[in-house]
């Protein structure tokens, strides 16, 4: 029996829909509800997409998983795959860890030792916020003078949690008017804004510690690679007008000959150290040609991923024909169970 928190829009449509269709026994739980718990007795499974934009998802995701871990079900996203989601300065520790090739990162936890720092350091430096998608909350400091401004808010006042969203609203308009759905954008945005006052008033101001990474310049895409079990599906995109981000662009290229392979080779790699069931991977390229980590997320977008012509597999083989995330997810966890189910019966 698979339990799954049913999100309409997320990645539970289409599981739903594939148990459905495929005869699989599952049960539609509330993740919200007090008694979840209860609700997931009898269950060998939980599957839950909870993202960093719904303020109930972000209170309540890690701890529902780690609770369903500890009753023996597998879980989708499980701890490993998401207890560093949104949150920069955790993957930066992360990834350090494991050795991964991350484009250089520093943080720091007093103003003392942020500006100490500031002072030694070239510029430009990219400044992060943990929290933020979609290149939400990045900012390109060209100065020490930036730079002390910035440290002295993050350790004073600090900054609203998505307050990067007004900001970005140009590139939002720009995107949705080369997809053609610019009035369907207009008409949610008093929803959005809605939702963004509601988010800041509940989650707390980021402040307290300063992150940075270098600046690694004349890239004008980046590379995304999300990896699901042995598969991992590669694209580009392009850097924003008069910008350094890519994120968020929405400039999608799936011409596989941009694709480095070094890039998916280092994401499988990475995931093998990491033991996670799905990672989507932003890589930019030193002026040597070295791909480098900018960071991870296991949330992305489905549609972006099953655009993409076909998908290489852990030996780097490659596998023609698009496929849901979805899909994926949910065949790797089936999978994992029916292994488990004759671990245990041998």
């Amino acid at each position: 029996m698979i339990a799954i928190h049913d999100k309409p829009g997320s990645f539970s449509d289409r599981w739903i829909e594939y148990c459905r269709s495929n005869g699989i026994a599952h049960r539609i739980v509330n993740c919200f509800s007090t008694d979840i718990m209860t609700q997931l007795r009898g269950c060998s499974a939980l599957m839950w997409e909870w993202e960093n934009l719904a303020q109930a998802d972000v209170l309540a995701g890690e701890r529902v998983t780690r609770s369903a871990e500890a009753m023996g079900l597998r879980v989708f996203p499980d701890s490993a795959t998401c207890w560093h989601y949104d949150d920069k300065v955790a993957q930066k520790y992360l990834l350090e860890a494991v050795g991964a090739e991350m484009v250089p990162s520093y943080a720091f936890y007093s103003l003392e030792s942020a500006l100490e720092w500031v002072e030694r350091t070239e510029f430009p430096k990219v400044f992060k916020l943990a929290r933020g998608s979609g290149s939400l909350n990045v900012f390109l400091l060209k100065s020490r003078d930036e730079a002390r401004k910035i440290c002295r808010q993050a350790f004073g006042p600090g900054f609203k949690a998505i307050a990067g969203l007004a900001g970005d609203f140009s590139t939002r308009m720009r995107k949705h008017r080369r997809k053609g759905d610019l009035i369907p954008l207009l008409k949610r945005l008093p929803k959005t804004l809605a939702t963004v006052v509601r988010y800041n008033r509940t989650i707390a101001r980021e402040k307290g510690y300063a992150y940075f990474q270098d600046f690694i310049p004349n890239n004008t895409t980046d590379t995304r690679v999300t990896i699901i079990g042995d598969r991992a599906f590669a694209f580009t995109r392009g850097v924003r007008p008069n910008d350094f981000r890519a994120s968020g662009s929405g400039d999608i290229s799936y011409d596989m000959s941009k694709i480095d392979p070094r890039c998916v080779q280092i994401a499988f790699e990475t995931v093998r150290r990491l033991k996670t069931q799905s990672l989507a991977f932003d890589f930019v390229k030193m002026p040597s040609g070295q791909p480098l980590i900018v960071e991870i997320s296991y949330c992305y977008l489905a549609d972006a991923v099953h655009a993409c012509p076909g998908h290489w597999d852990g030996r780097l083989n490659w596998h023609e024909g698009p496929m849901w995330p979805q899909d994926a997810i949910l065949i790797d966890l089936l999978n994992d169970l029916k292994s488990r189910a004759n671990t245990a019966a041998s």
